[in-house]
């Protein structure tokens, strides 16, 4: 008998008490371990109108619905008494006649909250607007995996509508019901001939086969970390696919980029029993949340987390360094700053700032590690505001010469420095440190550090998997990935599907940037047809006439959120 546990099992079980979940978690296992034993509390549930619905009784309160045939038990939902039965009460589960892909689907007769819009007869004629999808043939939304029996809703929806409705429909539909309003042309999972209904990839996202304990285990661990157990279909297509150079995902904030790097990481090292995996990004903070993140993927499986290594970039090159027998001493920003700033007070008349001599120092000549007059006299300065003729940029590197060589009186080296010795050295290794690299938040990896990665996995198939978004370029200049050996061409992907944004924010939210953003190498990421599974209320916008009145507003404002018991860690405010 297959085991199987639902999405809408591990989303109820996250809504319970600490003891609450022990108690459903203790039943769970007694069940997978021995479906027939004698003591467990099976109830048939008389009013349900799918006749495998079956009770499970956890406690004198608690009950697990679950899904009971001769070949398979899948676990539902779980709840308190009678809430536990409404919920088995307003569902079926069937196979979709179109998609073959298996549904928890809503009866449509049990939902009263939908109401169709009643036109009140007038005097005069009053034609109603026909409803969003009113035009797409039946064949076609079945194709998009709406149940037979919502048909007539989706016809009759509008825009007002389509939110709550999408509340009501499996997944895939509403997601495909939200693209098809935004412009957007949903794609359809096609599934091999012969595939089991579970097997299909739109029911892969809620149903998942628990082989053993350890497995159900990490399921149940962290039930709000879906994310551990549940892929959606294009996520797992990124995931499990074969490249043949360096690939990129993209995706708004709150699509998945993250989800989809760390388990492109663990997979990688499934499919690669001797290969190290590296799981890197730009900060340390950044690294430790992936650390625990894969620590809930993998925590049942030792000898893959002994291959596969999490460390920001510029802490893993810093060890490899090291490993070579020498111990660097890295400049600061203050030294860099200091000396900068002596070199700029032997030159007469030097008409650029502090600020910004630090800033050619970094994003040009330390980023490219220019190391002559002609080089610098020729690099293209991507993201650089200021032009420079061709005597002012002679007089920089005046300035820069110095700086250069205060460093090398001072036994220093850059950061920058650290990458590029390594990126020599890895092109000459037989065996390199890592066979393969997943880059996460990539759109802040700056020129060092990605000459170091093309260096270390760039020409292997599969070696290089940056997932990033443009959109939340915070600290790098723009500058061509092509250039440094990186070219992902043909092999960039954005996802589509936002988990953390309401549809309201998201939609407030994408009005501040443009539709479309490119690269410098032409790749681009359009942000079109981008839906959101859940909604939300709408965000507050309030226009002031000055900036003491928004002081006052926003001061008002935190007065409410104190008196209703927020916390001041629970608050952000971001100023412009």
């Amino acid at each position: 008998m297959q085991f199987r546990i639902a999405d809408t099992f591990t989303d109820s079980l996250a809504r319970l008490t600490g003891d609450e979940q022990k108690a459903v978690k203790t039943t769970a296992f007694d069940l997978q371990l021995n479906p027939a034993n004698p003591g467990m509390s099976f109830h048939k549930l008389d009013r349900a109108r799918d006749k495998n619905f079956w009770s499970i009784r956890v406690n004198r309160d608690l009950r697990i619905i679950v899904h009971k045939t001769e070949s398979s038990l899948l676990l539902c939902y779980v709840d308190h008494h009678d809430k536990a039965y409404q919920w088995a009460e307003r569902r079926r589960l069937e196979t979709h006649p179109k998609t073959g892909a298996a549904q928890l689907v809503e009866i449509r007769e049990t939902v009263r909250e939908i109401t169709v819009p009643v036109y009140v007869e007038k005097p005069e004629k009053v034609t109603a607007n026909p409803g969003l999808f009113a035009a797409v043939a039946d064949d076609t939304l079945l194709g998009y995996g709406v149940p037979p029996d919502w048909l007539d809703d989706v016809r009759r929806v509008d825009e007002d509508g389509l939110l709550e409705l999408a509340d009501h429909l499996p997944a895939e539909a509403a997601e495909a019901l939200l693209e098809l309003a935004t412009g957007g042309t949903p794609e359809i999972a096609t599934p091999a001939a012969g595939v089991s209904p579970f097997e299909h990839p739109d029911a892969q996202r809620r149903f998942r086969v628990m082989t053993d304990a350890d497995e159900l285990a990490r399921a149940l661990e962290y039930p709000w970390e879906k994310w551990t157990i549940f892929l959606h279909p294009a996520q797992r297509e990124l995931v499990e696919k074969d490249y043949n150079g360096p690939a990129r995902v993209s995706g708004s904030a709150g699509t998945g980029k993250t989800i989809v790097a760390l388990h492109r990481a663990v997979h990688l090292a499934r499919q690669h029993p001797e290969a190290r995996v590296l799981l890197t990004t730009f900060s340390e903070p950044l690294a430790n949340m992936l650390r625990i993140k894969l620590r809930r993927l993998i925590d049942k499986e030792p000898r893959l987390a002994e291959r596969l290594e999490v460390h920001a970039i510029d802490v893993i090159a810093n060890r490899l360094y090291q490993a070579r027998g020498q111990k660097a001493k890295i400049a600061s920003r203050e030294q860099i700053r200091t000396l900068i700033r002596e070199a700029a007070t032997d030159i007469e008349d030097l008409r650029f700032s502090e600020r910004f001599l630090i800033g050619e120092w970094e994003e040009v000549v330390d980023a490219w590690q220019i190391q002559d007059w002609e080089a610098y006299r020729d690099v293209r300065r991507l993201g650089r505001k200021t032009r420079l003729s061709e005597a002012q940029r002679q007089t920089l590197w005046s300035v820069f010469e110095q700086v250069r060589a205060g460093l090398r009186k001072q036994g220093l080296m850059t950061q920058a420095e650290i990458f590029t010795a390594l990126a020599r050295e890895m092109k000459s290794r037989r065996n390199p440190p890592f066979e393969f690299a997943v880059v996460d938040e990539a759109q802040d990896v700056n020129v060092p550090q990605l000459r170091f990665l093309a260096a270390l996995a760039g020409s292997r198939p599969n070696g290089l998997f940056f997932a990033g978004d443009l959109g939340q370029r915070i600290f790098q200049m723009p500058f061509s990935w092509k250039a440094l050996g990186v070219d992902v061409r043909g092999r960039s992907r954005t996802l589509r599907i936002n988990y953390r944004t309401s549809h309201q924010i998201r939609m407030q939210a994408d009005c501040l940037l443009d539709p479309q953003l490119s690269d410098v190498d032409g790749n681009v990421e359009d942000r079109r047809g981008t839906v959101s599974v859940f909604n939300g209320p709408n965000p507050d916008i309030v226009v002031l006439g000055s900036a003491e009145e928004e002081i006052d507003k926003v001061a008002a404002w935190l007065g409410i959120l104190a008196r209703e018991g927020f916390q001041p860690h629970e608050v952000g405010i971001f100023v412009r």
